[in-house]
């Protein structure tokens, strides 16, 4: 067995693409303040949702200073402004619920927004990378987290966010082999390749179990009824058709799709490791949310499919421990999808089918939160896609990769 790694296969590692060995993509530690120059903007998006009830957001906005972004300097100092704005990006835009949206975002909000993306090479628009990943913080010694801002939802904002947080953190052990699986495909060690797959499958079971707290710590009416607008966008969104104009930067209106799992760089990092082909629309739609990620995941995942196939070696091996590792992880990316339509499906669809039959019985219902629910949304996700469509095209062809002849 040759185990060397020529010159042109230098080993794969982590070390480039800012991954964290204890929190994976999540950004470690994040800043729960900015320095004071910057108060006016932690003033308000750590109020956003009380000033979203009162109805009083947009003229707090209104009035706030237009800051120099140039004084943000460390990266931590980036992430933190580009989540307080766009908290207050999303509130701004959807206050009033999707029958009076803006078509303006001020000059205020717009600019700094703008000059802050740029220099993350995010989009100017709350994003996972934002809400999720870069949006926590350690509450006391024992290490139980809190949200560094929220949005309408209560119990269930917080519940959304963290339980998706630990989805995140659940990876962490899949994401450290997959430098152990394609550097032991370089070498042709199929033993090292093995192990490391058994770990990548036992971390997906993880993600799985973690996505199952979404029952205990979200309620489905909050989630459709309250909080889905907050995280939607203004592409493929019939509410705001022409897009939003990012007053001071350009004239022309600008589209960019809400948040969405899709944004999250795992099951991308997974795909492209696994050898998952996905069809051309909704392979579309993901290569698009990729620039919805930071620039390094998002070159990481580049990286990934550019290394050899996983797959092909598994085949050539034809070696029954790694051939059955290879499939368990297969399995559990299957299993892990057909959870999340589940997770869709009652989220998302059957209060939808509620809604519409509220509207339909003219029953607009303080009492039904759902019947409070955007129109807009219903087939769809918060990221612009036809959500079940897409999610089980996405599911059929993972359960393609099991076919190794």
């Amino acid at each position: 067995m040759d185990t060397t790694i020529t010159d042109t296969q230098k080993p794969f590692s982590l070390d480039p693409y800012h991954v964290s060995e204890e929190f994976g993509f999540i950004l470690p530690a994040p800043l729960a303040e900015l320095p004071p120059y910057y108060q006016p903007w932690m003033d308000i998006a750590q109020h956003v949702t009380e000033l979203i009830y009162s109805h009083m957001l947009r003229s707090h906005i209104l009035k706030m200073p237009l800051l120099n972004t140039q004084l943000l300097e460390s990266h931590r100092e980036l992430r933190l402004a580009h989540l307080a704005l766009g908290v207050m990006t999303m509130g701004y835009v959807w206050q009033e619920g999707e029958d009076d949206t803006v078509k303006m975002l001020p000059r205020n909000l717009a600019i700094p927004y703008c000059e802050v993306s740029q220099r993350l090479g995010l989009p100017p628009i709350l994003t996972h990378a934002d809400a999720i990943l870069a949006n926590w913080r350690k509450r006391d010694p024992q290490g139980n987290l809190e949200l560094l801002v929220t949005l309408p939802g209560g119990d269930s904002v917080r519940g959304f966010f963290m339980v998706t947080l630990l989805v995140e953190l659940a990876a962490v052990p899949a994401i450290k082999s997959i430098p152990l699986v394609i550097n032991g495909v370089q070498c042709g060690d199929a033993e090292t390749v093995t192990r490391a797959l058994e770990e990548f499958s036992q971390a997906i079971q993880g993600m799985t179990d973690a996505l199952k707290l979404m029952h205990v710590y979200v309620k489905p009416e909050v989630f459709y009824g309250i909080m889905r607008i907050y995280l939607s966008g203004w592409k493929d969104n019939s509410s705001m058709p022409a897009g939003l104009v990012y007053e001071g930067v350009q004239a022309e209106p600008m589209e960019y799709s809400g948040g969405s799992a899709a944004q999250s760089s795992l099951l991308h990092c997974f795909d492209e490791l696994l050898g998952v082909k996905h069809e051309a629309m909704s392979g579309a739609f993901l290569t698009r949310m990729r620039n919805y990620m930071p620039p390094s995941h998002k070159r990481l995942i580049q990286d990934i499919s550019l290394q050899p196939s996983l797959r092909g070696f598994v085949q050539q091996q034809a070696c029954e421990p790694l051939t059955a590792a290879f499939q368990l992880c297969v399995t559990k990316l299957l299993a892990l999808r057909n959870y999340h339509i589940n997770v869709v499906s009652l989220f998302i669809i059957v209060p939808a089918a509620r809604a519409r039959q509220l509207r339909n019985q003219g029953n607009i219902s303080q009492e039904e939160t759902v019947s409070r629910a955007p129109r807009a949304l219903e087939e769809k996700g918060t990221g612009g896609s036809d959500i079940m469509s897409f999610l089980k095209t996405v599911r059929d062809r993972t359960r393609d990769v099991f076919n190794l002849k």
